[in-house]
């Protein structure tokens, strides 16, 4: 097959509707419409005489052949961009998309205002944020990078510090229900109260860890609702009407507790960690959309938030 520039946008289209996985999805993502990308990859498809898609009224995945053209497919797509990035540099401001994985915790609660001051520095640049709590490969999921915890990042990522540099988890329950069933004094108190569960989008549920003095606790608590965290508003509400304990980042609960809607329970056993980083490949060429943003967040005005987030969460 001969290659001229249709083909390689065709190309382009494919490993798009691929990596979202639907046309509809691949048509947000690139302000195209998704009779335009069906067309494309039809043609393609014309042209190489095999099937590169199954296509469902719910989803779109590659064939075996598609597959195997993604895995030729994707490093030169992204030897293309990068060579194509190099103009950015001749600009006096970078331009391009920035694709972000981050989980709901990150979202909520400090990259809004990361997301403003970026955003009115870099106008020509699209952020383009997916929320996922689920650790993903970054590279293969087509975002330029990721922000997760310490305990997650594989060894060959690069990460940099970003939002708080301290959390904590917290426990808190409605002051009705404390008076109904009284106050754990003990982590292993909590096996005996009605405890609102958090789990991962695979089913497994959140452990409540605690520490104090050097000892560390997990227990496996009971009660009668399990949310994953999109909907962990759920689980607040739920214990702010009285139906039970919850476990949660701190920032989450401070309003409740500050307002009165929460007790704080088990302080003292309250489980601090590390907070959050940006990670992304050290193996590839750094886009220069993704450059501009850690060099942001490594700046000393960012920085300096960040500390401030970590005195105000902290007692």
């Amino acid at each position: 097959m001969s290659t001229d520039l249709t083909s390689m946008a065709d190309l382009s289209t494919f490993a798009l509707v691929a990596q979202h996985r639907g046309f509809r999805q691949a048509a947000r993502a690139s302000g195209q419409s998704a009779s335009a990308l069906s067309e494309a990859v039809r043609r393609l498809e014309n042209r190489l005489g095999i099937r590169l898609l199954l296509r469902t009224t719910r989803s779109v995945t590659p064939t075996e052949a598609g597959e195997l053209l993604l895995g030729r497919l994707r490093p030169a797509l992204s030897d293309v961009a990068s060579a194509l990035d190099v103009l950015n540099t001749l600009r006096d401001s970078p331009r391009g998309t920035l694709r972000l994985n981050v989980p709901v915790s990150a979202a909520r609660f400090f990259l809004q205002p990361l997301v403003n001051q970026f955003l009115a520095s870099y106008p020509d640049i699209l952020l383009d944020i997916v929320v996922d709590n689920n650790f993903v490969d970054v590279v293969a999921s087509g975002c330029d990078a990721g922000i997760r915890y310490g305990e997650k990042l594989e060894q060959d990522m690069i990460a940099l510090p970003i939002g708080p540099r301290t959390q904590r988890f917290a426990v808190a329950a409605a002051p009705a229900y404390l008076a109904r069933r009284g106050m754990p004094e003990h982590p292993r108190d909590l096996l005996q109260h009605a405890c609102l569960r958090g789990k991962f989008l695979s089913g497994a549920l959140y452990p409540w860890e605690f520490e104090r003095d050097g000892q560390t606790l997990t227990v496996e608590p009971d009660g009668p609702l399990i949310v994953t965290p999109t909907v962990a508003d759920l689980a607040v509400s739920a214990a702010v009407a009285g139906h039970g304990v919850i476990y949660l980042f701190e920032e989450w609960l401070t309003p409740y507790m500050a307002s009165g809607q929460l007790q704080p329970i088990l302080q003292d056993w309250w489980l601090s960690f590390p907070g959050p980083y940006l990670y992304y490949s050290g193996r590839r060429h750094l886009p220069a959309p993704l450059r501009a943003f850690v060099d942001f967040i490594q700046s000393p005005a960012v920085r300096a938030s960040e500390l401030a987030l970590s005195r105000h969460t902290m007692p």
